[in-house]
């Protein structure tokens, strides 16, 4: 990694799950790691596993001073090379339930597009910078089950897609890396019946992989591309039936 240039990053997310895994596996290639969360006391215990490599700042992405947070972890670390946005939430609500559907669509796009946006103008600025976001292959199709889940995820794979847009068309020297886990094992993972599930680990290091390659788009793992592909081709006469 630090053959790349990434010395300073930051995850979103980082108190379990994927944001947890890549965090340890950042400090593990050597550099200086900057993790937020909503729980402070998960974070003191990931920090306590290598004091000094780890700057933690507790806050909820949704809360309206999380800009404000993000500014002055980025000011205590003295500058940030990589951003990871892993913060995210979804429900299964085939009852169409609003308050689920309306706390998703709060975190996976007011704040996610606050954060992002905010990232995205540092790296700018400062000419350079990478900029990774987890959304999924869940947001690839609608889905009956999860309604909110899946058209928040396809909100996000498509505002990626603009950034990178935006910052070819302008020659900014800001990557943009769009990951898209298939099944990981999580605790936002519910219900039955998922197949090919990587642990939080495998899901981590895949991620790095692609930050060290600056890829654009990572299916995590890479075999749910296959499934990716394979839904785009569906009928919308048959998926509606699936």
């Amino acid at each position: 990694m630090n053959g790349e240039g990434v010395k300073r990053a930051i995850v979103i997310g980082a108190s379990s799950g994927i944001g947890q895994e890549v965090a340890r596996l950042l400090v593990a290639d050597g550099c200086l790691v900057g993790v937020t969360g909503r729980r402070s006391d998960l974070l003191e215990t990931l920090c306590a596993e290598s004091p000094g490599n780890y700057v933690s700042e507790a806050f909820d992405v949704s809360a309206s001073d999380a800009l404000a947070r993000l500014e002055t972890l980025i000011a205590r670390m003295d500058g940030v090379d990589l951003v990871v946005f892993c913060a995210g939430t979804g429900y299964l609500n085939p009852e169409l339930e609003m308050e689920p559907e309306l706390d998703t669509v709060s975190l996976n796009v007011t704040a996610f597009t606050r954060v992002v946006d905010f990232v995205y103008r540092y790296f700018s600025d400062r000419d350079g910078g990478h900029l990774v976001a987890v959304t999924s292959v869940m947001g690839l199709r609608g889905s009956g089950p999860a309604p909110a889940y899946a058209a928040t995820k396809a909100y996000q794979i498509n505002y990626l897609e603009g950034l990178r847009q935006r910052a070819c068309k302008r020659k900014e020297s800001v990557t943009v890396t769009d990951i898209r886990p298939g099944s990981v094992d999580t605790a936002m993972m519910k219900g039955e019946g998922h197949f090919w599930i990587a642990s939080p680990r495998r899901a981590a290091e895949v991620i790095l992989r692609a930050v060290r390659a600056r890829k654009q788009v990572q299916y995590v793992t890479p075999r749910w591309r296959i499934v990716g592909l394979l839904l785009k081709m569906i009928p919308r006469g048959v998926y509606k039936k699936m």
